[in-house]
């Protein structure tokens, strides 16, 4: 995975949070005592998260299993942006730049940010607002909470001040787009709250994304940003700003609880914004709750499970405890892999072979949410409704959720009656899916974590009363590790018995029992922003010339293009989302990447695939690392730092370190195993960088290439046919490629009419004399795939010739890869490319980018 702490970042991490004793745990012992890993980087692990021992063997997998999640979703975007994380890993088309979806950032955030170096979750909270293509305001998000929450784990001030004209833009932006001041809430459709066929939704004509409604989920949300808005400006002085947002956060909250609260059937329910209708004429007056009006006015149900989230946050006054009572009663919300997304017994529940709704499946994205609003419930609330024991009994029904063929796993939702992933678990899309959380409820909510903002470490542990001992050890908190560890006799850890709390390695409190513990902590210690300023430059999701790839070979169902694109610890077969040279004639293969200008270098990673003894792909025997300053000039040896491990393992980066040299281009070569190949799911080359990065800019002589393909002039493109969701010509010679479905950079003749034939043209406006030409076929692997065969022509000015000579590799054409052509020089004034499709079903062509130069 991707590995952001550089060598001296690392040791100053490392020294700085570790001022102290040894750790509690053995914490290497407690990663090899699971069997499930695909990134086997332990290093990277004991660097950066902290560690869990509960005699729970289901909760102590899944918590280890959900950090490898974090890490399979963990991306580097780019130099400018740094890192983020994916919610699905093809990175589908109603994602944002370089895959990141909105909808569960609040989860992610809440997530990472116990992760010792907190590079990882900044890059990301700035992500949102200074990358362009981040869509923000796409889906419901919690942006400004999840940066205070971040605070009150890695404090520090100036990255606050630094962001807040940001999350204050963010605010303005929903209350332009959402704030409806006669009702004096924030409206929201439940698609875009994350929720997307609902019981709102389908009493209306547009089952999908119909019935906006003010949401106790959405209106929670705002009212947490409100919050968080107010503390941050409180903390940087500006205490007029803070008086404000906490008066609108005030004012949103009675009127939640006016509004959205039903005292008959005690819950927080939405309420409709407009007067609606459904298909069979039933209507629904505006401002009035869920089923007050409609067909099934009336009725004694339509709870969701949305009607917990206030607590997630702590919003609802003392009061409305009783909404709780309906959480473990199986006539309600309390399934087997519960709880479900609707009361079992409403009109509209529904359990779907299909995805994506939210009338009765379980959703982990739900089920995180009524967790944390339990946990916060059982420490902040006087209630009898819910139980210490009811929060195990649910947190270990959803640790236990996370489960295929008895392997650690999630997709996108489950059967609360099985468990069963099906038909909410999609190929290529819904594998190991980042869209909930569950490590922040272990520390937070099962060993009990309070957070505050202020030099105290307390505990309020939700564990079992019959648990002889647990541990959470190494927890990065102000500046400071932290640990907490039950051991009923003391015999499991040999620190004494009782519950005991300790800071750098030093037990600053105990407990003869179980219970709330309080200690003073040493003074907050501010990790800072950049240390030091490192950069991937291998990496290339934006699609530029440079850096730019080449191999010695390619094998199937891999591309190239996996291995820059900042995700590196995706070491699965399935999806295959990596390079390999399976079926490679040669004993040693390569990667090239040539970064198109001289870049400082320090640190190469090649993270190396292993798909066992008995597959295909597997490590090489031996890596070597070679480095060019120019662009065809000779390669020499990359020497490693004196002391370097030389191990080749999979499932974990290969590192050369070095103190410092330049380069233009870099080479890895892999020597194959008598029977097998290798494979890379990344390539990463680490670097200082000094000021603004900027790729080098493309070379002269691409005859196709139009810096604005759109603004007229020539070359023009045309086509037989385009599709209907942006896979225009014009897009495909603007020097962009971009294999992945968004951003949409493309063209593609998806939905034509013709199952045999489509062409692309280029216009070059006069004549040119060309011989060879690169054709990056687009191939989303479902609708639009590389063709069965192509061939390129030009026009003689009279009709289209077919250029004679044409030598093509491959041979075979080869999707999300570049296919070259050579031919003797042609003189024309227009090429033409003629695609083949493959003849399954609706199956298309298409291009990412097209290259034509003279030699």
């Amino acid at each position: 995975m991707p590995r952001l702490l550089l060598p001296l970042l690392l040791t100053l991490l490392t020294s700085f949070f570790s001022a102290g004793g040894a750790p509690i745990l053995n914490q290497r012992q407690l990663l090899e005592t699971q069997n499930f890993w695909d990134n086997r980087d332990f290093d990277w692990f004991e660097d950066n998260i902290p560690f869990l021992d509960t005699p729970d063997e289901e909760i102590n997998t899944t918590y280890y299993y959900r950090w490898e999640l974090v890490s399979k979703h963990l991306t580097y975007g780019s130099p400018t942006t740094g890192y983020l994380w994916t919610e699905f890993i093809n990175r589908p088309f109603w994602s944002g730049a370089y895959g990141a979806i909105a909808c569960p950032s609040g989860h992610q955030f809440y997530e990472a940010r116990w992760l010792r170096n907190p590079r990882y979750v900044r890059d990301y909270a700035r992500y949102w607002f200074r990358t362009p293509g981040a869509q923000p305001h796409r889906y419901s998000a919690w942006m400004a909470d999840s940066a205070w929450a971040t605070h009150l784990v890695h404090p520090n001030k100036n990255f606050l001040a630094d962001l807040l004209p940001d999350l204050r833009k963010n605010l303005d932006t929903w209350t332009s787009r959402s704030w409806v001041k006669e009702a004096g809430m924030f409206w929201q459709v439940g698609h875009d709250d994350g929720m997307e066929f609902n019981i709102a939704s389908r009493q209306t004509k547009n089952i999908l994304s119909g019935a906006p409604s003010y949401r106790p989920s959405f209106n929670s949300y705002m009212w947490a940003d409100l919050k968080a808005l107010a503390r941050i400006s409180h903390l940087l002085g500006d205490h007029g700003a803070a008086t404000s947002y906490e008066k609108q956060a005030g004012a949103l909250k009675d009127t939640m609880q006016k509004q959205l609260w039903d005292p008959r059937r005690k819950f927080f329910l939405a309420m409709f914004r407009d007067d609606e209708e459904d298909g069979e004429g039933n209507r629904i007056k505006k401002n009035t709750r869920i089923y007050e009006t409609g067909k099934f006015a009336g009725s004694p149900h339509g709870r969701e499970e949305a009607g917990y989230v206030p607590w997630s946050f702590n919003l609802p006054d003392p009061g409305y405890e009783e909404a709780w009572k309906f959480l473990m009663d199986p006539a309600y919300f309390f399934a087997e892999f519960g709880p479900v997304t609707v009361e079992r017994n409403d009109p509209l529940f529904l359990l779907k072979n299909s995805c994506c709704w939210w009338s009765g499946q379980s959703w982990p994205f739900a089920t995180t949410q009524t967790l944390k609003g339990l946990a916060n419930l059982l420490h902040n609330y006087s209630q009898d409704h819910v139980s210490r024991k009811d929060y195990y009994k649910l947190l270990h029904i959803y640790a236990r959720s996370h489960r295929k063929n008895g392997k650690p796993y999630i997709a996108e939702a489950l059967h609360p009656d099985t468990g069963s992933w099906d038909h909410h678990d999609f190929y290529n899309r819904s594998e190991h899916y980042f869209h909930s959380g569950f490590v922040d409820l272990i520390i937070t909510g099962l060993c009990g974590l309070i957070l505050e903002d202020k030099d105290t470490l307390t505990v309020d542990p939700l564990i079992p009363e019959s648990w002889d001992y647990f541990a959470l050890d190494e927890v990065p908190y102000r500046g400071h590790l932290v640990s907490l560890m039950w051991d009923r006799d003391g015999s499991r850890y040999d620190k004494g018995a009782g519950l005991h709390l300790f800071a750098n390695g030093k037990k600053i409190a105990s407990a003869p029992t179980l219970g709330k513990l309080s200690a003073p902590l040493p003074a907050a210690r501010e990790v800072a922003l950049h240390p030091r300023r490192e950069v991937n430059y291998a990496v290339n999701n934006d699609g530029t010339w440079f850096p730019r790839y080449r191999a010695s070979h390619t094998g199937p169902k891999s591309s190239l293009s996996f291995v820059h694109d900042g995700n590196t610890a995706w070491y699965d077969l399935h999806p295959p989302l990596r390079w390999t040279c399976e079926e490679s004639p040669n004993d040693k293969d390569w990667v090239e990447v040539d970064f198109g200008t001289l870049r400082p270098i320090t640190t190469l990673k090649a993270y190396l695939l292993d798909d066992g003894n008995d597959q295909p792909v597997t490590i090489p025997t031996a890596i070597q690392f070679e480095y060019s300053v120019n662009g065809d000039g000779p390669w020499q040896p990359v020497p490693s730092a004196p002391g370097a491990s030389r191990t080749i393992s999979g499932g974990k980066p290969f590192i050369v370190q070095h103190p410092g040299f330049k380069a233009q281009r870099i080479r890895v070569t892999l020597t194959n195993r008598a029977d097998q190949r290798s494979g890379l799911t990344e390539l990463e080359a680490w670097g200082p960088l000094e000021g603004s990065y900027l790729p080098a800019p493309a070379p002269a002589g691409n005859i196709a290439f139009n810096p604005d393909p759109k603004g007229g002039g020539f070359p023009k493109a045309s086509a037989s046919f385009h599709d209907r969701y942006g896979g225009v010509p014009s897009s495909a010679h603007d020097g962009i490629i971009i294999y992945r479905a968004t951003p949409t950079n493309r063209w593609t003749c998806y939905g034509s009419p013709d199952q045999n034939t489509d062409w692309f043209a280029l216009d070059f406006g006069e004549k040119k004399t060309f011989s060879r030409a690169i054709l990056h076929l687009y191939d989303d692997r479902g609708g639009v795939q590389a063709p069965k065969r192509y061939t390129l022509q030009h026009w003689t000015g009279q009709e289209w010739m077919e250029i004679p000579g044409q030598q093509k590799t491959p041979t075979k054409p080869k999707g999300s890869a570049a296919n070259t052509v050579i031919f003797p020089p042609v003189e024309s004034e227009k090429l033409r490319v003629v695609f083949t499709h493959i003849g399954k079903g609706h199956t298309r062509s298409g291009l990412t980018e097209i290259e034509v130069w003279d030699k």
